[in-house]
């Protein structure tokens, strides 16, 4: 899986992974990970924050680890709002879950922990943002909407 080119592996995330947690997620409005993560919540999908100062973000209750976040919600794909140094032990993490694709923000990368996550098979996005890519593939046509939005699970 973690072999499928950019072209195909962006919306092969967006229409399999329903369940994002957001690793640094803000609960200030004006912050961009607040901003992206409550665009994909409107698009349908479900945002669990990853926080260890926040207690709920958009609705949601906040986890301060990604490890117990992963104890009470399935977690499809982990979005990185961390910086480049900080990426490696969320993706150690994201491994140990059994996530489904790690997503780094645009001017996040890490090389190493991300061959480390395609050698584990899950696949990964550097560099980009999720927001801006999920609306270049829905003005394009490219990506279908959700059918319905991810319930929570309470």
């Amino acid at each position: 899986m973690q072999h499928l080119p950019a072209a195909e592996r962006i919306p092969y995330i967006f229409n399999h992974c329903r369940t994002i947690a957001v690793v640094g997620l803000s609960p200030k409005p004006h912050r961009a990970s607040f901003d992206v993560a409550r665009y994909m919540q409107a698009a349908g999908y479900r945002i669990i924050p990853v926080n260890p100062n926040a207690a709920e973000v958009l609705g949601e209750k906040a986890y301060a680890t990604l490890q117990e976040a992963a104890r009470h919600e399935k977690i499809d794909l982990v979005n990185c709002f961390r910086n480049s140094e900080d990426i490696p032990p969320i993706v150690d993490e994201a491994i140990a879950i059994g996530a489904t694709a790690v997503w780094m923000q645009l001017g996040i990368a890490h090389h190493e922990a991300a061959a480390t996550a395609e050698a584990a098979g899950l696949l990964v996005v550097q560099d980009h943002c999720i927001k801006i890519d999920h609306r270049v593939l829905m003005s394009s046509g490219l990506l279908k909407p959700l059918a319905q939005p991810a319930a929570p699970a309470r």
